[in-house]
């Protein structure tokens, strides 16, 4: 059983029902339904490419048609059942013939519906992976790390409250964009590794919009994804990115991010997402972390502060302002923030040691370590304080 050209399918087969009528819930029920049937009924020694056959041994030409036809009729079945008599009866008169799917395409309409603005974060993530991407409700707990029971009500929640969205509304691309970079920031964890979904996720939706910030997003997650490997020791470690060894990282997907992005910025439409791409085109571009051209990251932070207006982004601009203009300066930007901010502790920490003051971040980075929200930084952080007190004895 193919079960990439399952995964690819979802999305589309059930944008077509909702398009028809169903409502989203019961639809993506039906599809659900559909699935389990094609992994029954399709062989495994097949491919979609050679005589995929029905359960009557007849070839199965169009495997896309061939779910939506299955799935409608699970819909129906539902339907049928329902205490809505006359709604039932209209939706057996309308079911189309069978034969090939229209070619319009409504998955982007699906991403749109996905990450309503009605939905948490957490929710449309769960959706998103659920109806876009095909994923299990079992695969998407495992890689949240929440009982699967707990997923199945998220979902389901997350189901009933878009249901009774018109599919045809326009959506918000941003919101979308936001979704799928939530996706990407959770890594990798269980069978499911999110980092890949979420870029195999964004491509899809680059197919389906042209547009700078789905480009840029695309970028942005081909720059960041090509570091993975040198990201961790051995030992399980977090290795900074000044520390890596460049020549473990993915030098084709930083050559196809590149070229996304230069694309992008060249329809002159900025955003976000193209900045944060520039920003990590640079830092890929370097032979070594001492050829980082620090002074062009800055005024890419500039425009992305601009954009953002994210004390997340001045926080990174102090980095990148100490490294370009000295510590002390990157001291003076970090000192007009609020000093509550996520990490501020270990950037000051950071800062400090540039700066000669040893006694100083030693003792930040033993804070920051127990402000830390994950081991493996709490355990980079630890390290530091300790490296510099070793310091220091001597």
């Amino acid at each position: 059983m193919d079960e990439v050209l399952l995964r690819s399918l979802t999305p589309s087969v059930l944008a077509i029902l909702v398009r028809r009528g169903a409502d989203f819930a019961a639809a993506e029920d039906a599809v659900q339904d559909a699935l389990v049937e094609a992994v029954r009924v399709w062989p495994a020694e097949h491919s979609p490419s050679s005589r995929l056959r029905s359960g009557r041994g007849d070839p199965i030409r169009d495997p896309k048609g061939w779910l939506v036809t299955v799935a409608w009729r699970r819909f129906l079945d539902g339907a049928r059942a329902d205490a809505a008599r006359r709604r039932r009866e209209d939706l057996v008169d309308e079911e189309p013939a069978p034969g090939p799917t229209p070619a319009v395409d409504d998955t982007l309409q699906l991403y749109f519906l996905c990450a309503h603005p009605s939905l948490t974060p957490s929710s449309a993530v769960a959706l998103t992976l659920r109806a876009v991407g095909g994923l299990t409700t079992r695969q998407i707990a495992q890689a949240y790390l929440v009982p699967e029971a707990t997923m199945a009500q998220r979902i389901s929640r997350a189901k009933r409250t878009v249901s009774g969205v018109r599919f045809d509304q326009p959506g918000d691309v941003a919101t979308v964009l936001r979704v799928l970079y939530l996706v990407f920031n959770e890594g990798y964890s269980g069978d499911v590794d999110l980092a890949a979904e979420a870029i195999r996720l964004t491509r899809q939706l680059a197919a389906a919009i042209d547009h700078p910030e789905v480009a840029g997003l695309l970028a942005l997650m081909l720059l960041h994804h090509a570091r993975r490997a040198a990201r961790t020791a051995p030992d399980g470690s977090l290795v900074p990115l000044a520390e890596q060894d460049r020549s473990l990282w993915d030098t084709k997907a930083i050559a196809e991010g590149v070229e996304i992005l230069q694309a992008a910025l060249a329809r002159d439409r900025l955003g976000e997402f193209q900045a944060q791409a520039a920003i990590a085109a640079l830092h890929a571009d370097a032979p070594t972390a001492e050829e980082t051209d620090w002074v062009q990251i800055v005024e890419w932070y500039d425009e992305l502060t601009r954009l953002t207006d994210s004390p997340v982004v001045r926080l990174n601009r102090a980095v990148a302002v100490g490294e370009a203009d000295g510590p002390r300066a990157g001291l003076a930007a970090l000192a007009a923030l609020d000093d509550t901010l996520p990490r501020h502790t270990a950037v000051a920490a950071y800062l400090h040691e540039r700066d000669g003051d040893l006694s100083t971040a030693s003792r930040l980075y033993a804070e920051a370590a127990r402000k830390a929200p994950h081991l493996a930084e709490r355990d980079h952080l630890t390290r530091q304080a300790a490296r510099l007190n070793a310091r220091r004895s001597r």
